[in-house]
């Protein structure tokens, strides 16, 4: 995916970031952003970043290791936690034991609340257990069905809250490019944005 021009990125981070407030950690998500790309990320102002594969957090970080924050956002699994341990300071989607037990930085719990099978996560009902065992979760996350209509996450993200409060855990992210205002109408500390950073059709 070719990104949109530093100056236009920056504009739009901006913008998030004033919608938001700064209680709200902005996450930019670079899946589809090439290494080569980073450098726009950074000549823009961007200062956290989200990675979803392993391998591309190496390759990424060996060239922009001291520009930006790291944080995971994709499916964790055990065999790729000593590389996220090494570079990020945050994982959003910590959802086995197998992982957790390999794990030395803060991490939020994926948690399932759509009950959709083709997505990733922990059941409601499981998440004392991994507060008790693990004493680095700090939060939680979740991703809600697909929907064009910002309004349908409000549910999802309001029960997310819901549970945080219920187990202590003060961080939760929730809400990307579609539904990000509404995440952080309903409590979000953490949103996770790409799409409507990059493209050049976007406003």
């Amino acid at each position: 995916m070719s990104v949109a021009a530093a100056h236009e990125i920056g504009a739009r981070y901006r913008r998030i970031r004033e919608e938001v407030g700064p209680a709200v950690t902005v996450v930019v998500a670079t899946k589809y952003v090439s290494v080569d790309e980073m450098g726009v990320l950074a000549e823009a102002g961007v200062e956290v970043v989200g990675e979803n594969r392993a391998q591309d957090l190496l390759a990424k970080h060996e060239a922009y290791g001291r520009v930006f924050r790291w944080h995971f956002i994709g499916h964790l699994q055990s065999n790729k936690v000593k590389v996220v341990n090494d570079i990020c300071e945050l994982v959003h989607s910590l959802s086995s034991d197998s992982a957790a037990r390999r794990l030395t930085v803060p991490a939020l719990l994926e948690v399932n609340l759509s009950g959709e099978e083709t997505k990733s996560g922990i059941s409601p009902e499981h998440i004392a257990g991994y507060v008790e065992r693990y004493s680095f979760i700090r939060g939680l996350m979740t991703m809600p069905p697909l929907a064009d209509d910002p309004e349908l996450s409000r549910p999802y993200f309001r029960r997310l809250h819901e549970l945080a409060a219920e187990h202590g855990l003060p961080e939760l992210s929730m809400g990307t490019s579609q539904d990000y205002r509404v995440a952080a109408e309903e409590g979000a500390t953490l949103i996770r944005v790409g799409e409507i950073l990059f493209h050049a059709w976007q406003g």
